[in-house]
């Protein structure tokens, strides 16, 4: 199981969460709500209301998943950023899986 991060304009969350979802790319994205993010972008300092998308995905499909949210995402360069998980319990690593039209973990 990984989890990944996104930051997306608070506009487009639900639209991202939902096809990501729907697709059975992820098993489960929670938005997170008033996230402020301070960045450089084209030599200037940029401060940006965002919602975090915290996505529970499969190990192996972090590629799809990358490639769905550079479709779905407004931003030229979104942030994508995989954790790994090291322990996770059982019942949730197979709902996620089964969630996801995969095998059991």
């Amino acid at each position: 199981m990984k989890v990944v991060l996104c930051n997306c304009p608070p506009d487009k969350a639900e639209e991202i969460a939902k096809e990501l979802v729907e697709s059975r790319v992820a098993a489960c994205v929670n938005i997170l709500p008033h996230v402020k993010s301070f960045y450089h972008w084209d030599g200037k300092l940029c401060c940006d209301e965002e919602k975090t998308l915290l996505i529970k995905i499969r190990g192996h499909d972090f590629r799809v998943l990358q490639q769905k949210i550079l479709q779905l995402h407004p931003n030229d360069v979104p942030e994508i950023v995989e954790l790994n998980v090291s322990n996770v319990n059982a019942e949730y690593l197979k709902w996620l899986y089964a969630s996801t039209g995969g095998e059991d973990a």
